[in-house]
Order: C-alpha cells, then sequence, then structure tokens
C-alpha cells in the first residue's frame, strides 16, 4: 500500500473508533428525524383534553354566537361579573374564562381570555373566528343587502396555487416551493456545518501532531505533502462515512415512524380516489346547517394537502441532490480542508489560529447570506456568480440546484471547483512542507508569504 494509503488509513480508523464519532452517528439520524416527524407531528395531532370555558360578554350580544367543538365547550353565563368568576372559575369547572367586551367591534384588543394556562393557537383561533364572522355578518345586515347568506356562500372561494414544473424534454412534475426552498436551505447548511466541523478536525489534529513532536517521526518517513493529503483524505472519509449512515439511518427513522404514527398518510391509491372524490364536493351546496360535514369538509381539505407535500417529496430527484450534494462536500471540504492544514502546520497552537482564520471564514460565512438571496431569487445574478465563485459555490449552489439550474452552470462551478482545489492543494503544500516543522516563532502573512515562494 503507498504511504498516502496507509496515513489514510490511519487517519480513518483513528477517528471512527472515538467515541464521540460512534455517539454522533446515533444521535445524527435521531435528531434530524426528529426535525421532520415532529412539526408534522404536532401539525396533524389536536389536544385531546376537552376544555370547558365560560364566556362573559358585557353587552348580552354573544349568546351562542362560539360553536362547541369535539374538544372546546362553552357555557355563556348571564348576569355574572367578571371579577366573581374570574378567580375561582377552577372551582367551578372551567378552564378558563373568556370575557367580551362592549367593544369589540371597535377594539381589536377587547376580548380576552383568563386562565391559569397558555391556551393554544387552535383555541384562540377557533374563537376570534367565529367572534370576527359574527360581526362581520352584523355588519353586512346593516346595509339590508335581500338574500346575503346564499350571497356570502356563493362569493366564498378557496384558490390554492399548483406549480408544475416543465422540462426541456416536454415533462411535467408537480413541486411546491416552500418544500423546494426547505431542501435548498437544508443542502447548503449541512455543506457549511460539514465542512466547518471537519476542516476544524483536521487543523486541530495537525497541530496536535506538531505540538507533540510526533510529527517529526512521521515526516522521516513521508513527505510533508503525501502527511498532508493523507490527513485531507482520511478524515473527508470520516465525514462521508457519517454522512452516509446519517442519511441511511434518517429515512429509516422516518419511514417508521411515519408508518406508525401517520398511517392514514400511507394509503393505497384507490384509497387516495375517494379521498379526493370526498374532497371535491362543493362547498358552495352545503346548508347552513351541515356544521359536521363543514368540518370533514376542512379534515378533508387538511389531508389533500399534506398528501399533496408527500407527492410533491416524491417528485424531487434525491439522486441529483444526493450526487450534487457528495460532489460538493467534497470539493468545498477539500478546498478548505488545504487550507485548514496549513494554518495547522503553521501555529504552535489554537489560540494563534484565530489571526488566519478570518480569510477563511469570511468566504463560508457570506456564503451562507447568499443563500438565503439564493433561496428566494435562484435565478439572480448575485447568486449565479456566488455559485460559480469556488469558495461560495458548494454551499450557494446546492441551495440553487432544487429549484432547477442550466447543466452548463453546474459543470462550469464544478470544473471551477476542481481547478481552485488543485490549486490550494499545491499553495497549501508548499505552507505545510515548512511550517509543520517550524516551533517557537510567530508566524504572520509576510513569514507565510516567504515560505510560498521557497523553491
Amino acid at each position: 500500500m503507498s504511504k498516502i494509503g496507509l496515513i489514510i488509513q490511519r487517519e480513518y480508523i483513528t477517528r471512527v473508533r472515538k467515541r464521540s464519532f460512534l455517539i454522533m452517528s446515533v444521535l445524527g439520524p435521531i435528531i434530524f428525524a426528529a426535525f421532520m416527524i415532529v412539526p408534522v407531528w404536532m401539525a396533524m395531532s389536536e389536544d385531546q383534553e376537552v376544555k370547558k370555558i365560560a364566556i362573559v360578554d358585557s353587552s348580552n350580544l354573544f349568546m351562542n354566537v362560539i360553536p362547541d367543538s369535539e374538544f372546546l365547550k362553552f357555557d355563556y353565563l348571564f348576569d355574572t361579573k367578571l371579577g366573581d368568576i374570574k378567580d375561582n372559575h377552577k372551582e367551578a369547572g372551567y378552564y378558563g374564562v373568556l370575557y367580551i367586551s362592549h367593544l369589540v367591534a371597535s377594539d381589536a384588543n377587547s376580548v380576552v381570555i383568563y386562565s391559569d394556562k397558555q391556551p393554544s393557537l387552535s383555541t384562540k383561533m377557533h374563537i376570534s373566528k367565529a367572534i370576527e364572522e359574527y360581526i362581520r355578518d352584523q355588519k353586512l345586515l346593516a346595509y339590508e343587502i335581500e338574500d346575503l347568506d346564499n350571497i356570502l356562500k356563493s362569493v366564498k372561494t378557496r384558490i390554492n396555487i399548483r406549480t408544475i414544473k416543465m422540462s426541456d424534454d416536454g415533462s411535467e412534475k408537480e413541486s411546491n416551493t416552500g418544500l423546494v426552498m426547505a431542501v435548498g436551505y437544508a443542502g447548503g447548511l449541512l455543506i457549511y456545518m460539514f465542512i466547518f466541523i471537519f476542516g476544524a478536525m483536521l487543523m486541530r489534529g495537525v497541530i496536535e501532531e506538531k505540538v507533540n513532536r510526533i510529527i517529526e517521526v512521521v515526516i522521516s518517513s513521508v513527505k510533508p505533502f503525501q502527511l498532508m493529503m493523507g490527513k485531507i483524505i482520511g478524515i473527508g472519509m470520516v465525514g462521508l462515512s457519517q454522512f452516509v449512515i446519517w442519511v441511511v439511518f434518517t429515512l429509516i427513522l422516518v419511514t417508521v415512524a411515519t408508518t406508525l404514527l401517520f398511517p392514514e398518510l400511507n394509503m393505497s391509491p384507490t384509497e387516495q380516489v375517494v379521498s379526493q372524490d370526498i374532497m371535491s364536493s362543493s362547498p358552495i351546496q352545503a346548508s347552513p346547517q351541515a356544521g359536521p360535514q363543514a368540518e370533514v369538509q376542512v379534515g378533508a381539505e387538511d389531508m389533500s394537502e399534506i398528501m399533496g407535500v408527500l407527492e410533491n417529496i416524491r417528485n424531487i430527484d434525491f439522486g441529483v441532490m444526493l450526487g450534487s450534494f457528495l460532489f460538493y462536500f467534497l470539493g468545498g471540504y477539500l478546498l478548505y480542508a488545504a487550507m485548514f492544514a496549513s494554518i495547522g502546520a503553521a501555529v504552535d497552537n489554537e489560540t494563534d489560529t484565530q489571526q488566519f482564520m478570518l480569510p477563511v471564514t469570511i468566504p463560508l460565512i457570506l456564503a451562507i447570506f447568499v443563500m438565503f438571496n439564493a433561496i428566494n431569487n435562484p435565478d439572480s445574478s448575485i447568486a449565479f456568480w456566488f455559485s460559480i465563485i469556488p469558495f461560495t459555490s458548494p454551499v450557494v449552489m446546492m441551495a440553487r440546484i432544487p429549484f432547477g439550474v442550466p447543466i452548463w452552470e453546474i459543470m462550469l462551478s464544478m470544473g471551477l471547483l476542481i481547478i481552485t482545489f488543485l490549486g490550494m492543494t499545491w499553495l497549501a503544500a508548499k505552507i505545510y512542507r515548512t511550517g509543520i516543522l517550524m516551533y517557537g516563532k510567530k508566524v504572520n502573512y509576510r513569514e507565510i508569504w516567504k515560505w510560498i515562494r521557497y523553491s
């Protein structure tokens, strides 16, 4: 085996056997799966506790305005002052007290819930929506419009804008802008994190070996360039291995959790057709007394949106995403790892790295800011140029790829990244070969420039 191969093997085996690698290999998939499952679970789950809320209405105009739901019950109190029930509502068996001021039509802050617990957002929305609709209807009735109820039902319209992405070969796929933005953001952020984490790991490893004088023994058997490349590739393989472990086990955990927690999302095509038939019933024809049917309609619409998101997830070309991620992760890591390795070779302790870290971190931090612009406007000039510039392209291009990027832009970005990596490796090798054996001297940029000029 070549000397570089032996160094790669040593760096890889040493690090994958560390407790931190094993812990993160277990915790990583759990954390990522939780980020994907918990928001969906919170959105779909309902509060199963039945809440009984007392209503005190100073104007006595809102009796039976707020309808009961499955888990919300309202008790309208007549001839009761707020102070008499507010302080002892728990003893009376109430979750809280809803006070409606007579100024509610003109003051948006005149409806108050008194409770010893924090009411949920759905509870507040249920109450506010009922009061708002009642006040709106009463104001419209003042205009004495004939057949007002039927007019309101007929004009009520719900629009859901679908996005169909057309490719050059004429094929069409439905996409979701919010989902695509989330995928782009996640891809760019993960590359940013991996470059920093494993680049810093490489730098600390070089400093540690230099301080412990282990490097003097190693350098007697291999060339500095071979040592640097072996460490860069070995630690890069550690990062790649951890990424593969995270992807595989995250997908397993998400699949299992989705099957167990959301069985309704795994309906067969026949069940989906039946669901679509239910959802396609026109709400305009519903009668005013069809309250339960309306609730079923709303639930079916919510399920339709969830199923639509899942269908859009299936339409994402994860092969292209995964291939792009692996390339830009490896390219970005190799580019920055060369700089991190040269910094580690130039200093004697981690404190002295601060003056040299600024030129390395500025492009990465700038890439994060540009990434937000690229997510909102992937075809803008700033997004284009920063996805081509090698020092920012791994982060910015990954944010653009889910939106669809012309192949020539991707090839240009990849080509420049490879060329810049090779050039930076050559430059870092010149710094590494001199700095790795230099001790006790404060290094500055002028000194590093002299090392680069050495033949």
